[in-house]
């Protein structure tokens, strides 16, 4: 063979795995936005005209999204590359494995409580914590539903459709940090639905949108930060704990600092707030070493 021939034969060897690469990638982004219409078309699809608080309205979107954990790992099945295969079981991608698995509960949920250490020494100093130490206020809490749905069922059900069922599809054709910040986008999308509900107890359609639009904010950065957790430690309890663990703790606010009159104990907390994200940004990589928790499934060169 000439080299003109030989440089042709190349460049359609170069070509054509260019060709499969971006069909991959848009396979793999298609799935993961059916995926996301697919896990909120479910929660709408019973029609009820009650509130998204009502028991009834709850029940049956448990139900769905029961149903929607049964189909969601199809597409990962279908939509991963054979050679993967060769390597790890779909358990494994789906992150539910035993090696490193006490780690995984420890570890990602002690880092994140760093980050909140503002929020968690606020909710000290108004009394809070004798609060979580009565064992009445948590025999309570597990005998509601709505505890039940933000602190099990909807962790459990997001993490597993959409970091589990997403993300090892997206790295099949993205590197690590390029698949990390494209899957929450489907996650904080998905949160756009909570308009219908917020319009259907009488909010108008302006102050609905712009709550949603911060609560896309919220849960795309939180996404984020999930998406990574789940690479680095393999392991989908990881995810859902911190998951459950911030559902608890709701979004950081600065309000009941601010509105403390001794200046002393208010810088005091603030500083709680700084020191809380920085020892978070300084740990982040070193306790989310993947040697600690025995995983090597997502960040080997051969995934792509």
């Amino acid at each position: 063979m000439d080299r003109d021939t030989s440089n042709q034969h190349q460049y359609g060897v170069m070509e054509t795995t260019d060709r499969n690469t971006d069909f991959s990638c848009i396979t793999a982004i298609l799935s993961c936005f059916v995926l996301s219409v697919m896990y909120v078309a479910g929660l709408y699809v019973w029609g009820s005209p009650y509130s998204s608080h009502h028991p009834t309205v709850i029940k049956q979107r448990f139900f769905s999204v029961f149903i929607m954990s049964l189909i969601s790992p199809a597409f990962l099945y279908f939509g991963i590359n054979e050679k993967v295969y060769q390597k790890e079981t779909i358990w494994e991608l789906l992150g539910l494995r035993w090696p490193g698995l006490i780690q995984a509960i420890v570890i990602p949920l002690l880092l994140t409580m760093i980050l909140f250490l503002g929020p968690i020494c606020v909710q000290g100093f108004n009394g809070f914590w004798r609060l979580y130490a009565e064992p009445m206020y948590w025999l309570g809490s597990i005998r509601t539903i709505i505890w039940w749905r933000n602190v099990v069922v909807a962790p459990l059900a997001e993490e597993w459709t959409f970091r589990a069922c997403m993300l090892p599809l997206l790295l099949q054709c993205f590197t690590p940090t390029t698949a990390i910040f494209i899957c929450p986008l489907f996650f904080g999308l998905a949160h756009f639905h909570h308009i219908v509900d917020r319009v259907k107890v009488g909010m108008n359609l302006k102050h609905a949108l712009s709550i949603s639009c911060f609560q896309f904010t919220f849960t795309t950065l939180f996404g984020a930060y999930a998406a990574y957790l789940f690479a680095k430690t393999g392991h989908l309890v990881a995810v859902f704990v911190v998951h459950s663990f911030c559902n608890i703790m709701g979004c950081p606010d600065l309000s009941e600092v601010v509105a403390i009159k001794d200046p002393l104990k208010r810088a005091g907390l603030f500083s709680l707030f700084v020191i809380g994200l920085v020892a978070w940004c300084f740990l982040l990589t070193p306790m989310t070493n993947p040697r600690l928790f025995h995983n090597n499934l997502f960040w080997y060169k051969s995934f792509t």
